[in-house]
């Protein structure tokens, strides 16, 4: 950890990212000044691209380090008006709105994931004995066949058994496929409308897959639930099963498996399994159940961790760090 500290210390330097903002959904009639309460995000790449060492680091609108993992919110649900915070709107498309993590461009192959057990939980390359993880091409495919990510503030307990499938958490936050037509960055901070979930059951772990829309999407005012993806986008949702099923067995490995016989589940459904989930990370962070070796140190740590430093009291063997 203190050899983080000077990172920390550092201003934007010349690595900074681009800014990532979310815009408001098509289909929601809401002002302009409705939407100025999702904070910039900034993301900071250390390292070589494409090497082992490579770490993205996440600032807030402020300049300072955070966790997309802790520190990004779950729920797209603070608004206001002319900068003054108002109610949040009653209004059912809200519900399904989520802040989502983008860790994997679609058309990409390297395995990109939010790093549960670093401090600041950068994004960073999947590494599997030693050698970079990259996924096979699944013909017809490219790489990954959405931008694939998480949704920040969720946990899937490897330790509790969900009752819908009978199988435990596979110990990270829970996976998003964002089916828009464009393309995005690792580290994209966007606005996600929830339209349905798969249940994957990876080596005997629950890996449920949410599927989602960008609110800014030229066509996301006509997504409303699973069976507008069949609809609008007929064949992607068989593409994606089929993607699941085989992308592992390029390795040697058995095809993958699912719950409910491969059945993509509601919207409805979708968000009782993301308040599971959210659920679980609060009961993570809050030490009501066992991590493992999740690191949770995050923004308000970090400040804490600081003044103690700056007040030479600062202890390495911070359990938490």
């Amino acid at each position: 950890m203190l050899a983080l500290l000077p990172l920390l210390r550092t201003s934007w330097g010349r690595r900074a990212g681009s800014l990532v903002a979310a815009r408001p959904p098509g289909g929601v009639s809401a002002g302009a000044g409705l939407w100025r309460a999702m904070s910039l995000y900034r993301t900071e790449g250390r390292g070589q691209p494409h090497s082992p060492g490579y770490r993205l680091f996440f600032k807030n609108e402020a300049g300072h380090y955070i966790s997309p993992f802790h520190d990004i919110p779950l729920k797209v649900d603070s608004i206001e008006e002319n900068g003054i915070p108002t109610k949040r709107a009653r209004n059912d498309e809200y519900e399904s709105l989520f802040n989502m993590v983008v860790e994997i461009p679609r058309w990409t192959n390297a395995k990109m994931e939010i790093a549960t057990k670093e401090p600041l939980n950068p994004i960073k390359p999947d590494i599997k004995d030693g050698k970079l993880r990259y996924v096979p091409n699944i013909f017809p495919h490219k790489g990954y066949i959405w931008n694939y990510g998480a949704l920040p503030q969720t946990w899937e307990d490897p330790r509790r058994k969900d009752k819908s499938t009978d199988c435990c958490g596979d110990d990270d936050p829970i996976d998003v496929c964002e089916i828009g037509s464009k393309v995005l960055s690792s580290g994209d901070v966007i606005r996600v409308k929830i339209l349905g979930v798969l249940a994957l059951i990876d080596q005997g772990e629950t890996d449920w897959k949410l599927i989602a829309i960008n609110v800014n999407d030229p066509e996301a005012s006509e997504f409303h639930d699973i069976d507008d993806v069949k609809k609008y986008k007929p064949g992607y949702l068989e593409a994606t099963l089929n993607w699941f099923r085989l992308y592992k067995v390029p390795d040697g490995k058995p095809e993958n498996q699912f719950a409910f016989n491969g059945e993509f589940k509601s919207k409805a459904f979708a968000l009782e399994v993301i308040k599971s989930t959210h659920e679980c990370w609060k009961a993570l962070l809050m030490k009501k159940c066992d991590g493992g070796p999740i690191n949770w140190y995050h923004l308000h740590q970090m400040k804490k961790v600081m003044k103690k430093s700056k007040c030479g009291t600062f202890l390495a063997s911070d359990g938490n760090i």
